[in-house]
């Protein structure tokens, strides 16, 4: 008796997989996905992706939150930073620039996202990468300008 008990104890606990439910299907997902990024710069209205993906608003925001792991308003939120990111790094645009481009309303909020996601602000993030590649190429001269 004591050596099954033990048999028992020493055996691996394997957890039935649960099936992921209340996520978007598929083709609804992509469409959403797609129709933020084709409108970074503008305002996207979940109402508006929901309509699309022809569910209700607040349906919609739930079955987003469990195919992504995000809020349709932090997805946007994240591609947004990606996207100023990817400015910052390969433009010659101003910050000002930049935050209108994705969307924000204006410099001084996207300052603030950036740096709450960051922990730094975009300019210093700007110098911070220009310095990290002019240590590629010898003799650059970084130029950080806001």
């Amino acid at each position: 008796m004591a050596q099954s008990q033990q048999t028992i104890a020493c055996a691996p606990i394997v957890e039935p997989r649960k099936k992921n439910t209340g996520g978007l299907i598929p083709w609804r997902e992509s469409l959403a996905k797609q129709l933020i990024l084709d409108r970074l710069s503008e305002t996207v209205e979940v109402a508006d992706l929901a309509r699309a993906c022809a569910l209700s608003r607040s349906h919609f925001s739930r079955a987003f939150k469990c195919s992504t792991g995000l809020s349709p308003q932090d997805w946007i939120r994240q591609q947004r930073l990606a996207r100023a990111k990817q400015l910052i790094q390969s433009t010659d645009m101003t910050l000002t620039q930049i935050s209108l481009e994705c969307g924000f309303c204006d410099q001084a909020h996207f300052c603030h996202i950036f740096t709450r996601s960051e922990g730094i602000n975009p300019f210093a993030w700007r110098c911070r990468m220009v310095r990290s590649l002019t240590n590629l190429k010898p003799g650059s001269m970084p130029v950080c300008q806001g």
